[in-house]
């Protein structure tokens, strides 16, 4: 039965042997410095559990029941002494946790810049960062490159011993940048902008992937991060920059259609203006970018200058590019609700003259300008059903 014992290990020996101990092992000082806490603070809770358990076993083993040499003590109720060891030993190690965990915090804070490039190595005027602008899709990784106007798909590169600024958003759900040998993981959610500021000091080929579940393409949603010697990442920033394929805002719209397990790909050029856009929410031609919805909210909402923007407003990814979130949405274009019978009136004019504006304070927003509205078209104001876009 021993031996049989010991073969039922076997599959447990068999899966141990599939572990990846990057995370104690890593490549970047970031992440290097984050497994530094993580032993810290974990072999100061070991100061507390160790010795708890080890009591335990021993008080168990002394007063069983069977040994008749142990003291017995049925009116014994306390120690002062015990109780200071108790009290003390806790307090002092979850200071101590406190400071250290505190301290950690602050300094592998993802959006501060570097202090160092290695632990011998401070960080100088000459070490400029690189930037790259990270965009989950789904299910795939964009890299764009604006130093260099290249752009990559599931496939990440940096030279070693270089600080790496990262900005990081996504084009529908939220998702999660993590490179175990790089620096720890960060969100990357639509409409919003995460920072990662890190370095890889080891050249080497590193697996990066999505740590947040994101649909039925998640499995494969990894990518290749390869820290390579400058002449090496010169190399492979020319690569791309021969593959002659452009990556502009129609590009980007077929790129970011939903699909799984796509192939490396480079791109020789690149939109200026992707990254905001994108993470504007207003690759499209037509839509309103975030920041100027913001700007009309900063001066008391849109009012009857901008009631003609609300169709652009509507931010139908889903339902315009094929995604399988839903039909397609329904809205009346270009109407507006107006005070008592101006709908009717304004569509039977027939000549194309300024029509009165009559008293339209009610209406205009804080700050705006009251519109001079010309006569529409009859098809602008629609009184049945609501029609269907093909924006």
């Amino acid at each position: 039965m021993r031996y049989w014992k010991l073969l039922a290990l076997l599959p447990l020996g068999f899966a141990l042997g599939g572990c990846n101990l990057v995370v104690l092992a890593p490549s970047g000082d970031v992440a290097a410095q984050q497994r530094d806490l993580v032993i810290i603070a974990t072999v100061l809770m070991l100061l507390i559990v160790v010795p708890v358990m080890a009591a335990t076993a021993v008080v168990a083993w002394r007063y069983r029941q069977s040994n008749d040499t142990a003291t017995y003590t049925p009116d014994w109720d306390h120690s002062t002494q015990l109780e200071l060891l108790i009290w003390a030993a806790p307090l002092l190690i979850i200071i101590c946790l406190g400071a250290v965990t505190w301290m950690g915090t602050h300094l592998l804070d993802p959006y501060r810049t570097l202090g160092r490039i290695a632990s011998d190595r401070p960080l100088t005027p000459q070490d400029k960062p690189l930037e790259v602008d990270v965009v989950a899709l789904d299910w795939k990784w964009l890299f764009i490159y604006p130093e260099y106007g290249i752009a990559s798909v599931n496939e990440l590169a940096a030279p070693v011993n270089r600080p790496l600024d990262f900005r990081i958003t996504s084009s529908s759900v939220m998702n999660s940048f993590y490179i175990p040998a790089l620096a720890g993981q960060i969100y990357a959610m639509p409409g919003m902008q995460s920072r990662l500021h890190a370095v890889i000091n080891k050249p080497g080929l590193y697996r990066g992937f999505s740590a947040n579940y994101s649909g039925a393409g998640f499995s494969g949603m990894r990518f290749a991060f390869q820290a390579l010697s400058d002449g090496e990442f010169n190399g492979w920033v020319e690569k791309a920059k021969a593959s002659g394929s452009q990556l502009g805002k129609p590009d980007y719209l077929q790129l970011e259609r939903p699909s799984a397990n796509e192939p490396v790909r480079h791109y020789a050029s690149v939109d200026g203006d992707l990254f905001r856009a994108i993470l504007n929410m207003c690759v499209e031609s037509g839509k309103m970018c975030m920041s100027e919805m913001m700007a009309i909210d900063a001066r008391g909402g849109m009012g009857m200058a901008g009631v003609r923007n609300t169709l652009p407003l509507a931010y139908d990814k889903f339902a315009a590019r094929g995604a399988v979130f839903g039909a397609e949405p329904s809205f009346v274009a270009g109407g507006v609700c107006l005070p008592g019978d101006q709908v009717t009136r304004m569509a039977a004019e027939a000549s194309p003259t300024v029509l009165a504006p009559g008293d339209w304070t009610p209406l205009q927003g804080r700050g705006l300008e009251r519109p001079s509205l010309m006569r529409p078209s009859k098809a602008s104001f629609i009184t049945g059903p609501a029609s269907k876009s093909d924006s």
